[in-house]
Formats: C-alpha cells, sequence, structure tokens
C-alpha cells in the first residue's frame, strides 16, 4: 500500500483535478490511500469566514458566497450533465457549512474555527471522488475522522495514536482485503475529539495526516504531490536559481521543516521515520521526474540550503529586578510562551536578557507582551527577517547579508540563523 497527497494548488481548478486523476491512473494496479488539502485558496476562505462569522460581521453571506460559487464552478466544468445527482451531494455538504455559520457563536474562537475550516476538505474530496469514479477510477470516499482520533486542542489537535493506529488496522486494512485494488479517498489536516468534535492538526497539516495513515497501516512509502519538482535547497520566490536535492536524510528534513522550509509539514518526517516508510516529495506538473526521496540514508546536503522567514518579531527580554536570567526566569518565560500559543523560531540568552525571534502574528503577539511586562522588561524590534542557513559557510552567509543589517546571530555547527532587517 502506498499513501499519496495531494495539496490545494494540485487540485486549485477542474484541470488539476484531472490532472490528479491521470497520475492516479498510472497507479491503477496498486492499493493506494489519497490524502486531499482543500482546493486552491479555500482554506484562506474559510479562516475569512470564520472571522466574520465569530466577530459577527457583515460580510458572512458574500463570502460564503464565493466559496459556494468557487466550488461549484469546478463541479460545473467537471460535470457536464447539471442533473448529475452529485450536485445534490455538493449542496447538502454546504448546508453543513451553512449550519456551522448560522447564529452566533456557541464556542471559542479556535473551536469554531475547527467546525468551519475543515469543510475545505470536506469539499475538496466530495468533488474528487465523484469524478474520480466517473473516470472508472475505483474510489472510496471515507471520512478521515472514522480513524484520526485527537485530544481538545483545537487547530493543534494532539493525535491519540493507540486509538488511532486501532481504528485503522479493524477498519481500513480489511477493506482493502476484501475490496482489492482501490483508491480510498481521504481528507488531510482534520480529527475527531472523543465528544465528536471536529480538530484540526495545524496549518497546513495535510502532510501530516498522509504521515499518520502511512504509520498505522505500514504504508510502502508516502508520496507528497507538489507544484516544484522536488525539495529544492531555496524558495524559488526568493532565489533565481535553485537546485534540486535528490536525496535528504530524514534528520536534514526534520531540521528543515522544522526551521520553516514550507515544502514539508513539521509534524511529517517523525512518524515516517519511527517506521522507516520513505517520503517522496514529486511535481504533479512532471509526474514521470523522480523528485526528492526522504530516507534514513545519512548523507550531507550538496547545497547549502535557505530558508527565509517574513514578518517576524525580536524580543528582548530582561528583569525588572536585580536577577538574572535564570532557570527560574526561563521556565516562567517559556510556560508564558506555550499558554499563548507562541513559537519561539530561534533564541539567545546572556546573563540579564533573553532574546528571541518570533512570527509577528497579531492575534497572539499583544497579549503575550502584556503579560510578559509584568514581571519583564520587554523591547522588541518589528518588520523583520529570519534568515535560516543548513550547511552554510561565510560566503552563503555574507551572500543573504547584502543590504542587510543582522540585529541577531545564532551559529550550531551545521546551521545558521540571522534576524536582519533592510538597511
Amino acid at each position: 500500500m502506498k499513501v499519496f497527497k495531494f495539496g490545494g494548488a494540485s487540485v486549485k481548478d477542474a484541470a488539476g483535478v484531472r490532472n490528479m486523476a491521470g497520475i492516479l491512473k498510472m497507479h491503477q494496479h496498486e492499493n493506494l490511500v489519497v490524502v486531499v488539502s482543500a482546493m486552491g485558496k479555500t482554506t484562506n476562505a474559510l479562516e475569512r469566514l470564520t472571522d466574520a462569522f465569530f466577530f459577527q460581521q457583515e460580510n458572512v453571506p458574500l463570502i460564503l458566497e464565493e466559496i459556494k460559487s468557487f466550488h461549484f464552478e469546478i463541479a460545473r466544468t467537471l460535470f457536464a450533465d447539471s442533473t448529475h445527482p452529485f450536485f445534490d451531494e455538493l449542496h447538502n455538504t454546504f448546508v453543513e457549512l451553512d449550519w456551522a455559520t448560522d447564529g452566533t457563536p456557541q464556542h471559542g474562537y479556535d473551536q469554531e474555527y475547527d467546525q468551519i475550516v475543515s469543510l475545505g476538505e470536506v469539499l475538496a474530496t466530495k468533488i474528487i471522488g465523484a469524478y474520480l469514479n466517473e473516470q472508472h477510477i475505483q474510489t472510496k470516499w471515507w471520512d478521515v475522522r472514522d480513524f484520526i482520533c485527537t485530544d481538545n486542542t483545537f487547530r493543534e489537535g494532539k493525535v491519540d495514536w493507540s486509538l488511532t493506529e486501532e481504528k485503522v488496522k479493524s477498519a481500513l486494512l480489511p477493506f482493502f482485503e476484501k475490496a482489492g485494488n482501490k483508491v480510498v479517498l481521504l481528507q488531510g489536516f482534520i480529527g475527531v475529539t472523543s465528544e465528536n468534535f471536529t480538530t484540526t492538526l495545524g496549518r497546513e497539516g495535510s502532510d501530516y495526516t498522509a504521515a499518520i495513515m502511512a504509520y498505522c497501516t505500514d504504508a510502502e512509502s508516502v508520496t507528497i504531490w507538489k507544484d516544484v519538482p522536488g525539495v529544492l535547497n531555496a524558495d524559488p520566490k526568493w532565489f533565481d536559481e535553485t537546485k534540486l536535492i535528490d536525496h535528504l536524510s530524514y534528520q536534514d528534513a526534520i531540521e528543515l521543516a522544522y526551521y520553516g522550509a514550507t515544502v514539508i509539514h513539521p509534524k511529517t518526517i517523525k512518524p515516517l521515520q519511527n517506521k522507516n516508510i520513505p517520503l517522496y516529495v514529486r511535481s504533479f506538473l512532471q509526474p514521470a521526474e523522480n523528485g526528492t526521496v526522504i530516507s534514513n540514508q545519512q548523507s550531507a546536503l550538496p547545497v547549502p540550503c535557505f530558508i527565509f522567514k517574513v514578518k517576524q518579531l525580536l524580543v528582548s527580554i530582561s528583569p525588572k529586578d536585580f536577577s538574572f536570567i535564570v532557570e527560574e526566569n526561563m521556565s516562567n518565560i517559556f510556560r508564558l510562551f506555550a499558554s499563548h500559543g507562541v513559537r519561539i523560531n530561534t533564541m539567545q540568552n546572556s546573563a540579564i536578557s533573553f532574546s528571541l525571534c518570533i512570527d509577528d502574528n497579531e492575534r497572539k503577539i499583544p497579549a503575550l507582551l502584556k503579560a510578559l511586562q509584568e514581571d519583564y522588561r520587554v523591547l522588541y524590534n518589528d518588520a523583520l527577517e529570519l534568515i535560516t542557513i543548513r550547511y552554510y559557510d561565510q560566503a552563503t552567509i555574507d551572500r543573504v547579508c547584502v543590504g542587510k543589517k543582522v540585529l541577531l546571530e545564532v551559529k550550531s555547527r551545521y546551521t545558521v540563523q540571522l534576524v536582519v532587517k533592510d538597511l
């Protein structure tokens, strides 16, 4: 069995869905678990809808209509017969979204977010599943919430691995044994609590879904289909010339994902490493190409890898009293960051101050800074960039620092991180 994952860019329109069908036909003699993200920029639109609903803004019906029009347009292009019974099913799915955004919010923001935004994956897989069967690709649409169980941490659901594996092995594996070569189509990004509330696994979490399913099925491999030829040593948005990396070790992939490489979700690699399942990153535009393989084979990267994060905040924290930055202060600072759900991208401490770089999240940062200021002196710089170079040398550092002022530099044996601002 193999696990395939298709992201939003690969199914952003009818042509993308047709292309996906073509790739699956190339693998029609294999058992496939196919994980799909929301189509195109649907997640962004659903986040706008969530904000409009939660903060009781007047543009709820307008945003909802935009989302409906987008999906129905794709469906009408794929299904020439306007009386096709699938359209009733699509309409019923939108009724769920109508209900989710009707009236006033009954729960906190994160919980309402998950109930609304998760429907993007449901809509995508409903359309794709119907089309694949229309193309004689035997496909079973299955609600991934029948398998992936999480706790109640909305927007960052923590997987109950033992229960999830039990459900997969008791239902999904027997299905393949009975059905032969078929496609099981699942939604990425989502899970369910013991109280039957939908959770999400973190933004861009469909890669993680694929890894969870691969771990629980002891899959032969996972393939993530992207709009790039594989893992590149830099984002093409930042560099005119990039190089394809043919092979990555699990360790390097984990490091790159942790530092912010967007080609792979940070949680994806570890479940695969634990069972030695290779991960392929391949292009849905050039499906015959090999792309990149990530496995347990150890080898240093042939070129430096660059990761850029913008909209960064550099925060400097120091005690108000006469104490030093010692274990007690560090423990309290980390507790505040964890309770506000803010991840630290890089950090450095001295005797009297603790400097760290974080994403400038307008929803979380003001409350965090206010909490820190109760016990500490807090200074910060905004509108910064964080540059991470894996397998750096001085020439690569000099290259990215042209026209920049370095505010913080953190080096290890293989990695350097630079917090910079434009001169």
